[in-house]
């Protein structure tokens, strides 16, 4: 029997949390990957790791910190894919804060790598911080201020660990994710 089929209804969901930093302003350009997994309301992994993007040019190093001298000896995305999918194993859904950006992150640069995209649904942790405790401005470091959780913005592991503690506090606060209901998950 498989794991979900043997959980309760009312046991949270297995997910994973992800965020990505980019180098420059196009989407296949991941400089780095931050990705959180959560079974049993616990988080079970965490996954770092610097990635080669195509172009040496550094637009965002002001944001992140992370320079091309950095990455240049790093793996590619498309050489770091098995990690990236393993670290996010059975997740039910990946958790982003402004999941638009990360969705697209990951479909380009899979797109860009010759790697069918994956199909996961993606919660928004801005949305559900606005629908769940209606915090404006919704910000990560505003959120995980107002939530009390720890965050080095801007760090992908960093960042993804406070999306996977804003979804989970969601949870005990009564949130659950369904595809039918008006809600924070994007298909």
């Amino acid at each position: 029997m498989k794991a979900a089929a043997r959980r309760s209804p009312a046991a949270p969901p297995d997910f994973a949390a992800i965020d990505f930093e980019t180098a420059d302003y196009g989407s296949d350009s991941a400089c780095a990957v931050g990705v959180v997994r959560v079974e049993d309301g616990r988080i079970s992994r965490r996954f770092h790791r610097l990635i080669r993007p195509p172009r040496q040019r550094f637009v965002f190093t002001y944001i992140h910190g992370i320079t091309w001298a950095q990455v240049c000896l790093e793996p590619s995305f498309a050489e770091l894919w098995e990690e990236i999918t393993d670290a996010i194993g059975g997740a039910l859904f990946l958790a982003a804060h402004n999941a638009r950006f990360d969705r697209k992150v990951l479909e380009t640069c899979c797109r860009s790598a010759g790697i069918g995209a994956p199909r996961w649904p993606y919660v928004c942790t801005v949305e559900l911080a606005r629908k769940t405790w209606s915090i404006y401005p919704t910000q990560l470091p505003a959120v995980c201020g107002r939530l009390g959780i720890d965050l080095d913005h801007h760090q992908a592991l960093s960042d993804a660990e406070a999306c996977a503690r804003i979804v989970l506090a969601a949870l005990k606060a009564g949130w659950r994710p369904s595809a039918a209901a008006p809600s924070p998950l994007l298909g």
